[in-house]
């Protein structure tokens, strides 16, 4: 037998009736269902410093456990000394088992790590998709902060198939993001 992730059996043995069962779907695939997760990471020191690109490439890789590409400009700017093509970035689009593993980690073991951390903030884009910002990369254990020469953020977007936000917040409060408490529920 293959290798399931524990939130992938989760979401078809507990969150699929739990959401069935509050929004009344008549079929299975009506209920939301997390498509991609999107990390990107903006280096914009990278025009300066050419090194600094590889090294947020190695480390997006080491976090994702997929490999992370680089991302490049669009137009020339003279006032950031910015050319076109010029790497600007990196990201990685993780989707199936390997997402369901980097979520979980996500949520049991980098997210704890954040210091004095009160939960995320829960607000979505209105198309049922969600984006966490944060700042630090050396939350992630695969990081090693001996050899880190620059702390960099992230921003980790789920794109979910939800129609609405609020079935979108469900879906990832059922998942076990820890939103911070704003409404009483």
């Amino acid at each position: 037998m293959a290798f399931e992730p524990n939130l992938k059996k989760k979401y078809q043995e507990e969150i699929i009736p739990a959401l069935t069962k509050e929004y009344n779907y008549k079929s299975v695939m009506q209920v939301p269902r997390l498509s991609k997760i999107v990390i990107n990471q903006g280096v914009g020191q990278a025009v300066a410093d050419k090194k600094l690109i590889d090294t947020a490439q190695e480390e997006l890789t080491l976090i994702a456990g997929q490999k992370a590409i680089q991302t490049f400009s669009k137009k020339d700017i003279s006032n950031f000394k910015l050319r076109k093509k010029m790497p600007i970035g990196v990201k990685v689009t993780l989707r199936r088992e390997r997402m369901y593993e980097f979520l979980e980690r996500l949520i049991r073991v980098a997210l704890p790590r954040i210091r004095d951390f009160q939960g995320i903030s829960a607000k979505l884009d209105g198309r049922g998709n969600y984006t966490l910002g944060i700042t630090e990369q050396i939350i992630f254990p695969e990081i090693d902060i001996d050899k880190i020469n620059k702390i960099l953020g992230m921003e980790i977007t789920f794109v979910t198939s939800a129609n609405t936000d609020e079935e979108a917040m469900a879906l990832l409060k059922e998942f076990g993001l820890p939103f911070k408490n704003n409404k009483k529920n």
